[in-house]
């Protein structure tokens, strides 16, 4: 092949209009990923990017937003059973998940403010 694939440059979550504050809120200040700028042409559709490790969160503005709640994007963690306390802590509701364990992969799954799955992991 002639072509090779190299990861994924960003992950992109939809949420409805006027999100970006509470977006704002649930990514950059209850999980502390930094907020990037947007591209200037792309500001007007809405929606706030984040960075999370060496890869980008979108979260893009969709009208007839409805929350994905099977596909999900899935981010390695560090110390998982620290982020897990701390967003309990919060208030957020976890649900661990012990399906991969045999594998030597702990993980928990959340939604966030928008209702999109979300999966956090650790490789033991």
């Amino acid at each position: 092949m002639a072509f090779l694939f190299t990861g994924i440059d960003h992950v992109q979550l939809a949420a409805p209009e006027g999100c970006e504050q509470e977006a704002r809120s649930f990514y950059a200040n209850l999980l502390g990923w930094r907020e990037i700028a947007k591209p200037q042409k792309l500001i007007k559709r809405g929606g706030v990017w984040f960075q999370c490790g060496a890869h980008q969160v979108h979260i893009g503005v969709q009208n007839d937003f409805v929350p994905a709640k099977k596909a999900h994007p899935a981010f390695q963690v560090q110390n998982l059973n620290a982020l897990r306390e701390y967003l309990i802590q919060e208030g957020i509701q976890v649900t661990d998940d012990q399906a991969r364990s045999e594998e030597g992969v702990r993980r928990f799954y959340l939604n966030d403010p928008f209702g999109n799955r979300l999966e956090f992991l650790e490789w033991l």
